[in-house]
């Protein structure tokens, strides 16, 4: 019965998306390739109406139950919101999914080309639903377990970020933010979301994710990450926090002094706690977990002015955050390498 019912909305929803993806390609989509002589990239463009429509709900969707309860119960109250303007510009850039798209479709052939080579080589890739037969029989099972593996895989790669110096500099524009709201998720250097959505792309094709659960997947992780960083004074418990990432746990990830380079308590925690990006569980297991820290002003060390930081300006505008992070990033691979020692020395400072 409960199959019945899910199958049902599933199928309902699926329509309800199709027609609208159906009736922007053909109105506004379709016009404009046949003006531009582009015809040649129709399917292309249709499938990308798809993330379109999708994000567009999505985001209509997590703003109507999270803006509320942000004015509602804030954990911040700021005299003005002029930083968060420019986060609802990445959110707009991401979640309308121009930047996935490209990179799961451009991919998608090359991948093909690739398999193919490494299979006369004797070398195949690994489709889970066909080493776990129980994917196809039960979806819902199937889509749990690619959201685990994909999540792992996004626990190291946030890591590294962390502990990757020049990769830092660029995903220092997320962490930059002040002013924590749900529209932060998505402030990310441009390069940096390259790089994340080729890899992602690139292990969504290797595991067997077809290319509707790839939409699905990001949607639902888009959504729960919205969460994360949404304003709101939010207490889900003790084992809440453990089962997902909450927005404290997560704030503890973007507090100065902590997120990036200290664990809280006596042992210090070089390049910071709370990696995981929808369950903690990793950070757990492999020991950068902190769900001690109570809430703390967010942000980068660097920013704050001297003797704390350095004073450093991570740019207020959308373009200037992208070109600042970006000379960042030069200068770190320019400069001559640090000691382990001096990068424990600068965490500290």
């Amino acid at each position: 019965m409960l199959n019945a019912l899910i199958n049902a909305a599933t199928a309902t929803v699926a329509n309800l998306v199709g027609d609208a993806q159906t009736w922007i390609f053909i109105q506004l989509v379709q016009p404009l390739l046949y003006h531009f002589h582009f015809m040649d990239m129709d399917d292309l463009a249709y499938d990308g109406t798809l993330w379109v429509v999708a994000g567009a709900v999505q985001i209509a969707v997590v703003y109507a139950i999270l803006r509320p309860l942000e004015a509602l119960r804030p954990l911040e109250h700021w005299p003005d919101r002029k930083a968060v303007r420019v986060d609802v510009i990445y959110t707009l850039i991401n979640r309308l999914g121009l930047v996935s798209l490209v990179f799961f479709l451009v991919l998608q052939p090359q991948f093909d080309s690739l398999q193919e080579w490494l299979r006369l080589h004797g070398v195949v890739n690994v489709n889970l639903d066909e080493v776990m037969r129980g994917m196809r029989i039960h979806p819902l099972v199937g889509f749990a377990i690619y959201v685990v593996v994909l999540d792992f895989a996004g626990y190291w790669y946030h890591r590294l970020q962390h502990q990757i110096q020049w990769w830092w500099e660029l995903h220092a524009v997320h962490h930059s933010q002040r002013q924590l709201t749900l529209w932060a998720d998505d402030r990310n250097h441009l390069l940096d979301d390259a790089l994340q959505q080729a890899f992602f792309a690139a292990l969504a094709l290797a595991i067997g994710v077809a290319p509707s659960q790839f939409v699905a997947l990001a949607l639902v992780g888009g959504a729960l990450q919205s969460l994360q960083h949404a304003n709101i004074r939010l207490h889900v418990g003790w084992l809440g926090e453990r089962l997902l990432v909450s927005p404290r746990f997560h704030r503890v990830h973007h507090a100065v002094g902590y997120g990036h380079e200290l664990g809280h308590g006596n042992r210090a925690r070089l390049y910071g706690c709370n990696f995981g990006v929808l369950f903690p569980w990793w950070d757990m297991l492999f020991g950068s977990a902190d769900f001690a820290l109570l809430a703390q002003p967010t942000g980068v060390r660097a920013q704050d002015p001297p003797p704390q930081g350095q004073g450093l300006d991570y740019g207020a505008g959308f373009w200037a955050q992208q070109w600042l992070g970006l000379q960042r990033m030069l200068a770190r691979i320019i400069a001559r390498p640090v000691s382990k020692r001096e990068s424990q020395d600068m965490a500290g400072a």
